[in-house]
């Protein structure tokens, strides 16, 4: 079925996870120098953030480099995490300000060739395991077709599971903004999956 080439909704308004509890509480224990926190939250998130950053930036030559930039800005900046949030949403706060970062960088200086292959990057990215995938449908490509802010919605809440708010934070726009962004991605992606799936009509000879 089409739908199972997708993941399964997720209604991730106020929902926190278990998971969530521990990677923060990993983070305010590492503010303190406790060494075995800080791997474990590295640990934890290094996939989410290395997969965001490369959607945000569309370059797997710089995927790798802007996920260790964010763990490093992470941990010098650790003293003054707080709790409020998850620490998996102030990560990856973190994470679209080094990729923003990085594109005022590279602005500032003369490009000497274009990086289009934006499929490499998703490739790096893409997730094991996701219903559809054993029918080879690559759903992260799919995923590039997107204007970039309904890419970005559908990945934080339907891939990494962050709350809608959260998303709406680190998106710097309402709730319902991020709603309606991830139900038109999903429309798109269904409509796309429907197409693929329909076989090709023949072409008769005149």
């Amino acid at each position: 079925m089409i739908s199972s080439a997708l993941p399964a909704d997720r209604d991730t308004t106020e929902q926190v996870t278990p998971a969530d509890e521990s990677i923060t509480s990993w983070a305010l224990a590492a503010r303190s120098g406790d060494a075995d926190a800080v791997e474990r939250f590295v640990r934890a998130l290094h996939r989410d953030v290395l997969r965001y950053v490369a959607h945000l930036c569309g370059d797997p030559q710089s995927a790798d480099d802007l996920a260790q930039d964010t763990f490093l800005r992470a941990l010098g900046s650790l003293h003054r995490f707080e709790g409020r949030c998850s620490a998996r949403t102030w990560l990856l706060s973190i994470a679209r300000r080094a990729v923003i970062d990085s594109y005022r960088y590279k602005a500032a200086r003369p490009r000497l060739h274009d990086v289009p292959d934006w499929q490499l990057a998703v490739e790096r990215a893409q997730p094991c395991n996701l219903p559809g995938f054993d029918e080879g449908v690559a759903l992260l490509e799919l995923l590039a077709v997107l204007p970039e802010e309904r890419r970005e919605a559908f990945v934080l809440t339907q891939m990494l599971g962050l709350p809608y708010a959260e998303a709406a934070e680190l998106s710097d726009c309402p709730v319902g903004t991020v709603r309606s962004r991830v139900a038109r991605a999903r429309a798109t992606l269904t409509e796309l999956l429907t197409e693929a799936e329909e076989p090709a009509v023949p072409v008769l000879a005149a």
